[in-house]
């Protein structure tokens, strides 16, 4: 009997451990359930994508018009060669300031210095042949005096023994005499007389011949000043297009260009009906426009420029015509044949709308924008764009002022997701 009451005691306390091991396991197994529980709740709730937003604005803009311009020199002064001759030495470095006079290029001079030298020897002989026709001259006019004065003489003689010999107070002989003196004298007139008029045409010759050596001298001097090929402004010397050695000529082309770029010229066309908008108040209205360049980098040049002149006729092929502005160019940064863009304010756009430029996304030729609405899901709009205002878009159609824009982060979203967004900043 006490053996049976011993055996029932362990069987109890075995029993009763048996109980609370299970009771361990179940209370363990309750842990892990409760943390997998947790685990999975967390992992069902992502984090929201975070985005920049940006309201629509909306402002009075200035309206823009922009054109494609070409730089080019105010004055661009070709030098070409003026006689033939071999280049001797380039004077100047390429692309550098060069002032007025400045020489550039110097040509063998010495066939021109000795054409010089002839012309002038020719010159003096003219010269010494004019003096000498001038004193023939003298000397015909004086035998000329001598004869007029030896033909009075004669014709007193006449005179005297004309009554003389009808009284037979001198013989017929003496006035025979008489006459033929007086005849021969007025034959030495004429003969003085011719005389001086061939001095007086050796006198117009050789005045011609010295007029004749003095141009050809003249024009020695010339030909041998174009062997010294100079600036004929202040401004940047260009690119040699020929090597000293060179045999040039006048049909040579040109051998470099000097350009004033200070200012510097930016051309560009417009078409026949946008310029005849621009000038529907008067000329005046063009020169009321104040210009701005972008250069090729994207960047505004920071002098403002102004118009300068239009051309005097429209290109019939093509309907356009070409306007000129002038842009300050303070050490000469810009450059002849650079291309930028011509802007100008040309007008007003009243309670205009404008996002982001980072907002718009363009596919395939259409403009759209990713928009929120005030449960921050985020859709696909599309839009019509106009022009820029510094940073921003001027939209035409497709937003309402306040809308709010996706300025950051739209390529990690899709249309229907809910987002976080944040204010848009410009420029981080």
């Amino acid at each position: 009997m006490r053996a049976a009451t011993q055996e029932m005691k362990v069987t109890k306390l075995f029993n009763n451990r048996i109980d609370i091991w299970a009771a361990i396991v179940l209370v363990l197994a309750a842990l892990v359930a409760a943390s997998c529980t947790r685990a999975t709740s967390a992992a069902g709730s992502p984090q929201l994508p975070q985005v920049e937003v940006a309201p629509v604005k909306q402002a009075d803009v200035p309206i823009y018009h922009e054109w494609i311009g070409t730089l080019d020199g105010l004055v661009n002064s070709a030098i070409k060669a003026e006689v033939t001759g071999y280049l001797l030495s380039q004077n100047y470095k390429e692309g550098s300031f060069v002032r007025k006079g400045q020489l550039l290029f110097q040509i063998d001079p010495r066939p021109f210095d000795a054409a010089l030298a002839q012309a002038q020897g020719q010159l003096a002989q003219s010269k010494g042949q004019l003096a000498q026709a001038k004193a023939q001259l003298t000397q015909a006019q004086a035998q000329l005096a001598q004869s007029v004065a030896n033909q009075e003489r004669t014709q007193l003689d006449v005179d005297k023994y004309t009554p003389l010999e009808k009284q037979h107070a001198v013989t017929r002989q003496e006035l025979d005499n008489a006459v033929k003196n007086n005849l021969a004298a007025n034959a030495q007139i004429d003969a003085s007389k011719a005389a001086v008029e061939t001095a007086q045409a050796q006198i117009e010759a050789s005045s011609a011949a010295v007029e004749s050596a003095q141009a050809a001298v003249e024009a020695a001097k010339v030909n041998t000043g174009f062997t010294h090929l100079t600036s004929p402004i202040d401004g940047i010397a260009g690119l040699a297009q020929v090597q000293v050695g060179n045999l040039v000529n006048p049909s040579s082309g040109v051998i470099t260009t000097v350009s004033t770029l200070d200012p510097i010229k930016a051309n560009f066309t417009v078409g026949e009906q946008e310029y005849l908008s621009l000038t529907r108040g008067g000329m005046n209205d063009l020169a009321k426009l104040q210009l701005d360049l972008i250069l090729a980098d994207g960047c505004t040049y920071p002098q403002k420029g102004k118009f300068f002149f239009v051309d005097r006729q429209v290109d019939q092929s093509t309907g356009a015509i070409q306007l000129t502005g002038l842009f300050p160019n303070p050490g000469d940064r810009l450059r002849p044949g650079q291309f930028g863009k011509v802007r100008a304010a040309v007008g007003t756009s009243a309670g205009a709308l404008l996002i982001p430029q980072r907002a718009v996304t363009e596919l395939q030729g259409a403009h759209q924008v990713a928009v929120l609405d005030d449960k921050n899901t985020v859709s696909i709009q599309q839009v019509k764009v106009g022009g820029q205002v510094g940073t921003m878009w001027v939209v035409s159609e497709g937003l309402k002022p306040g809308q709010r824009v996706i300025a950051e982060g739209a390529q990690n979203i899709r249309p229907g997701m809910q987002v976080s967004p944040k204010p848009f900043v410009e420029g981080n």
